[in-house]
């Protein structure tokens, strides 16, 4: 899979794709990861890729043409890439997202920079719009790596075990439930006693649960957006009933 990122500052991307999982990707040839100075396509004696908004306000405005030549160029690379906006209008970014891009060809990321996109960007060019949060950074890049991170994630031999992509938090709808690891106990806290007993039928169990019960006290919202079993309701109700919400 083959990630293609549009920047103005392609040297953000680099130290931390050299790192830890992401970087031995790369060397393993699992993912591939290109970033590309906007201004390659640019033109005039300043390279210009931004302009003064029409009609007036604060900042500068990404031109439409830069970005038109590089997905056009970068399509002839890899036709069936998806062109993946950064911007805070953009849908909030998954893991739903991320298992579902992790399946395409390759994907191509436009970083803005300034005040934003000409809308012509939007309408013309991009598949699809992200934003990872409820904020406004200075730019796309961050964004980018974020979501190249958890995409990345999903690709085959990427982690070193195929089950770790499954357990994590939102893999199915619920956060993970608490880990454990040496020593037994640390400043006089145990690890649960169920962990030690080696009877993976009450482990597991006991993971369930606590994966519900950590959702409930943190993200209930999450609660609501998935298909929940009977088993999993009835643990439910019996948890609000100890806490008192019910």
């Amino acid at each position: 899979m083959i990630f293609h990122v549009v920047t103005l500052f392609p040297e953000l991307l680099e130290s931390p794709l050299r790192e830890s999982i992401l970087g031995r990707a790369l060397k393993q040839g699992l993912i591939e990861v290109e970033s590309h100075n906007l201004r390659n396509w640019a033109e005039g004696r300043h390279l210009t890729t931004d302009d003064a908004p029409y009609g007036g306000g604060d900042g500068m405005v990404m031109k439409p043409e830069p970005f038109y030549r590089a997905v056009t160029e970068l399509k002839e690379r890899t036709p069936a890439a998806r062109v993946l906006l950064m911007t805070p209008q953009g849908v909030p970014f998954q893991q739903h997202h991320a298992k579902r891009l992790s399946t395409e060809e390759g994907l191509i990321f436009l970083c803005g920079r300034y005040a934003g996109f000409d809308e012509r960007i939007r309408t013309t060019l991009v598949d699809e719009e992200f934003s990872i949060g409820d904020f406004v950074l200075t730019g796309g890049e961050l964004p980018a790596l974020v979501m190249i991170d958890a995409i990345a994630r999903y690709v085959p031999g990427v982690l070193g075990s195929s089950d770790s992509v499954t357990s994590d938090s939102f893999s199915d709808g619920l956060l993970e439930y608490p880990q454990y690891t040496r020593p037994p106990e640390f400043n006089g806290v145990a690890v649960p006693e169920v962990l030690l007993s080696g009877d993976h039928g009450r482990i597991n169990a006991w993971r369930r649960e606590q994966q519900l019960l950590r959702t409930l006290l943190r993200r209930p919202d999450l609660l609501e957006k998935i298909d929940l079993s009977a088993a999993d309701r009835r643990i439910i109700e019996r948890l609000q009933r100890e806490a008192g919400q019910s």
